[in-house]
């Protein structure tokens, strides 16, 4: 793998794998202080491109590989994208380099999620069986796995303060895991449990089920007795955006603060709920359309021509909160959007427009970001499709 310094890199070689990179003929720089701690409001809009790394030329001349899902680690340090060659790529988000790579060609991967160690990962198969793998990064070796699901893993969410963690299947069974036993700690039997996500405290978690158009609740420590809330996305966003209330759901998040919901969607914008009363406050508008990756649970096309254009490769959703909660970062077809969770969205009351919030920042770059994920303790995030883009603030601009 090749890594290009960019407009905010020291110009100077910056070997991954072997391969050497060619740096960009601009002289500005800042070093590994753009890394910075600075409050998020006052650099947000001021992120650019400044590492590309791009996978080598693949054998048997096939296009290069799409990265299917991105993860820090808790500490901020490390970077993990699981991708459609049956590959795991690491790489030092601090020292902004790749690591390495792993192999699962038996399996294959998707949805790669650290653990609270961070050599420690679990993720999804994509052949053989339908198994949650548990691996250890540093001498690639299975701990364990978990089996019971029947059908494709959709999501996997870790628990935030313990080993605990979710998973949703097209089997239409949601099931709750600990890292420390192979056996299931919950199980809850829904119609399209999609997506799911854990609030701050890891006491409730939410779930995503498009085709009952609902995000239902539930308190993890009496899941068993259904959910406490039901929000109905048709009711609330059916103004907003009618073609994605029952479909098309693409990420599902809790803002760091509790207090928002983020409903990520492959169409023309993503909703912003409350998460006390599921009322709509935003639909967060895209400037150049939706995306082309296939939503959580959708079923891909059977044309020869989606692997190569991204319309049948699935992904762990183009949106997510910055660090304090304030602001959705998400992806375009040629760089990031930036929207402020705190602005007043213009507030119609009919028509399909309805509590639009535009963009308060358009962040360029030439490649799409199809998948976006924000470094949890330092002022970084990474966008990525077939390549992978490091994004640092300029704090000189």
């Amino acid at each position: 793998m090749a890594s290009t310094p960019m407009d905010l890199d020291p110009a100077e070689d910056s070997p991954a794998n072997g391969t050497s990179s060619t740096s960009l003929n601009i002289t500005r720089t800042l070093g590994s202080s753009s890394m910075s701690m600075s409050a998020v409001a006052d650099i947000v809009g001021t992120y650019r491109p400044t590492k590309l790394f791009k996978r080598d030329n693949t054998k048997d001349g096939r296009l290069p590989p799409y990265v299917l899902s991105l993860d820090y680690d808790d500490p901020g340090e490390l970077l993990m994208a699981s991708e459609s060659d049956e590959t795991i790529q690491i790489f030092s988000a601090r020292e902004g380099r790749f690591d390495k790579m792993l192999l699962s060609k038996k399996y294959g991967v998707k949805l790669a999620r650290f653990t609270h160690n961070s050599s420690s990962i679990i993720y999804a198969s994509t052949k053989q069986n339908d198994a949650i793998r548990y691996l250890t990064t540093h001498d690639n070796a299975f701990i364990r796995y978990f089996e019971g699901h029947e059908g494709p893993v959709t999501c996997l969410e870790m628990h935030p303060g313990n080993d605990d963690f979710i998973s949703c299947s097209k089997d239409n069974t949601l099931r709750l895991w600990n890292a420390g036993t192979k056996n299931e700690t919950g199980l809850l039997h829904l119609s399209t449990p999609t997506l799911a996500a854990w609030d701050p405290s890891g006491q409730v978690f939410a779930v995503g089920s498009p085709s009952g158009g609902a995000i239902l609740l539930y308190d993890h420590r009496k899941f068993d007795k259904g959910p406490f809330k039901e929000f109905d996305i048709v009711m609330e966003c059916a103004e907003a955006d009618p073609n994605c209330i029952m479909k098309g759901w693409t990420k599902l998040e809790f803002a760091n603060d509790g207090r928002s919901i983020l409903l990520g969607t492959k169409g023309h914008g993503h909703f912003l709920l409350d998460s006390f009363s599921g009322s709509l406050k935003a639909h967060l508008r895209k400037l150049e359309g939706g995306s082309d990756r296939l939503a959580a649970g959708e079923e891909s096309a059977t044309d020869d021509n989606g692997a190569a254009n991204g319309a049948n490769v699935e992904g762990s959703g183009d949106c997510c909160f910055s660090q304090d909660g304030r602001f959705v970062i998400g992806g375009s077809k040629k760089g990031v959007l930036v929207w402020d969770a705190l602005s007043n969205a213009s507030d119609k009351t009919s028509g399909p427009s309805g509590k639009v919030l535009e963009p308060m920042y358009v962040l360029e770059d030439e490649k799409p970001a199809a998948v976006v994920a924000v470094n949890p303790r330092f002022n970084q995030l990474t966008t990525a499709d077939q390549d992978v883009v490091f994004w640092l603030p300029d704090l000189h601009s």
